[in-house]
């Protein structure tokens, strides 16, 4: 009898006990009342605000990319090429042709419209397109191309500009941060993020038949992929430090690697191609190699870097210096040269007459000479493209200023004289002042030479009589 009363006790005991339980879970655990607030965001903010949680993130010292990307990606521009007759081709059969089409990357680098990009970029283009970063529009005139070094100048009509300022790509170290800003696939102002990994890199992509390429490039993990070509390459200061050129992949598509132009050479070539229309590359004269650990077995050299030369050229800048067969090259104006890239990257930023010092050993002997650097003909002068005002049957001059003014241009070109050729079939007067070529507006006759230059099929003539009356006019070029 006890036990059974016993039994009833605990039993009563333990029932108590699981109620109580039950309640304190379901009253923690499985509340479904209502909730108190009505946003989530303020729930948050109340929650955070109790526990009273720094959630602000900190960029450590020296990582901070907003201000370089913010200030540089609207002086990144897309260039969209076209090729082929297109829409201004003079014959009408050729509309029904497909035009084909092609995109990269430019950097504005001064307020009135100068742009670098790659020679890749716009080689044998018929129009040049440059979309901004606010969606602008402008058709771009090329300056001057530079296969060598895979860089253009175009220029397109504008003012107050923003642009990127250049940097100094000799004082970029491996391991620092660096951004690319271009237009991958076609996405507009893309920023990405990386460390330089390398510097003075030949990776062989530019050849030529003369052999006179320079490929000294500015190594990166920053993303580059197709578009990229002739985007910005900056440091966190937001500085100008390469122009974006190529990867090396083997599926077409970003692996890691990318390369760049450093801006030390970019802007001799920007200054040669806005003074001359055309690089002014001075050299050497001479025939080398690098020098490996096993061509300094070899030989006996007592170095195991440099660049030995093998070939000295008659009359060559380094003959008269007093170079000679055999010759180990250690430095180009007091800077170490290990490779043939970095002795390329240093010769080439100076024109022919300029006056470089030269290091190197002979035997046991270490060697500095003076070298006045001469151009491909063997001189030391500037290679000054002609100015023709003579070009297939017509005879053009510049059109004075107080012409200008009346037809409300800025530039244009007057034709002087029309004899029998492919201006005169085109219907054009003499007295035609030519003021714009397929939407691209034509300064001078200099400039009108260099626009026809680059031009291929049927072109677009615009501009007005003296008159007023406008005029338009197609030539197969």
């Amino acid at each position: 009898m006890k036990r059974s009363f016993y039994f009833l006790i605990l039993l009563v005991i333990v029932a108590c006990l699981g109620g109580v339980l039950g309640s304190v879970f379901t009253i923690k655990y499985l509340n479904v009342e209502p909730s108190p607030y009505n946003s989530i965001s303020e729930r948050q903010q109340m929650v955070l605000a109790s526990n009273a949680l720094d959630t602000t993130y900190h960029v450590p010292q020296g990582l901070d990319f907003l201000a370089a990307a913010k200030n540089v990606t609207s002086a990144v521009v897309h260039i969209r090429t076209a090729y082929g007759p297109g829409n201004f081709s003079v014959n009408p059969l050729l509309g029904y042709e497909r035009q084909s089409h092609s995109s990269g990357s430019g950097v504005i680098i001064s307020d009135d419209g100068y742009i670098v990009t790659n020679n890749h970029v716009i080689e044998d283009a018929t129009n040049i397109e440059v979309v901004m970063n606010n969606n602008q529009r402008f058709y771009a005139k090329i300056v001057g191309t530079d296969a060598h070094t895979d860089l253009a100048l175009l220029k397109i009509k504008a003012k107050s500009l923003p642009f990127v300022r250049y940097g100094d790509s000799d004082r970029v170290r491996p391991g620092e941060w660096v951004l690319a800003i271009g237009n991958p696939f076609d996405l507009n102002s893309t920023v990405t993020a990386g460390i330089v990994s390398a510097k003075a890199r030949n990776i062989g992509i530019l050849r030529d038949q003369n052999q006179f390429q320079v490929e000294s490039f500015i190594q990166t993990d920053a993303a580059v992929n197709p578009g990229n070509s002739g985007g910005a390459l900056i440091n966190l200061k937001g500085e100008l430090i390469g122009v974006n050129t190529a990867i090396a992949t083997s599926s077409g598509q970003y692996q890691g690697y990318s390369f760049a132009i450093p801006v030390s050479l970019v802007k001799k070539v920007m200054d040669d191609l806005l003074e001359f229309g055309e690089v002014q590359r001075g050299f050497l004269g001479i025939g080398i190699i690098d020098v490996t650990a096993g061509v300094a077995e070899m030989l006996k050299l007592p170095v195991s870097q440099g660049i030995l030369v093998n070939e000295v050229n008659e009359g060559s800048a380094a003959l008269e210096a007093g170079m000679l067969k055999g010759d180990v090259i250690i430095a180009i104006d007091d800077h170490q040269v290990n490779s043939i890239s970095e002795l390329q990257e240093w010769v080439a930023r100076h024109r022919p007459g300029t006056q470089i010092t030269v290091q190197y050993i002979r035997g046991e002997e270490k060697k500095t000479v003076k070298a006045k650097l001469k151009n491909t003909e063997g001189n030391e002068a500037m290679q000054r493209r002609p100015v023709e005002f003579k070009i297939g049957g017509a005879e053009f001059e510049n059109v004075t200023y107080r012409e200008l003014a009346k037809l409300l241009l800025e530039g244009g070109v007057k034709v002087k004289e029309l004899k029998k050729g492919k201006w005169r079939e085109s219907g054009m007067r003499e007295g035609f002042i030519i003021g714009f070529i397929d939407k691209v507006p034509v300064d001078n006759v200099e400039d009108l030479n260099r626009i026809l230059s680059y031009k291929k099929g049927g072109i677009l003539l615009e501009g007005y009589y003296p008159d007023g009356q406008k005029g338009t006019y197609g030539v197969e070029w």
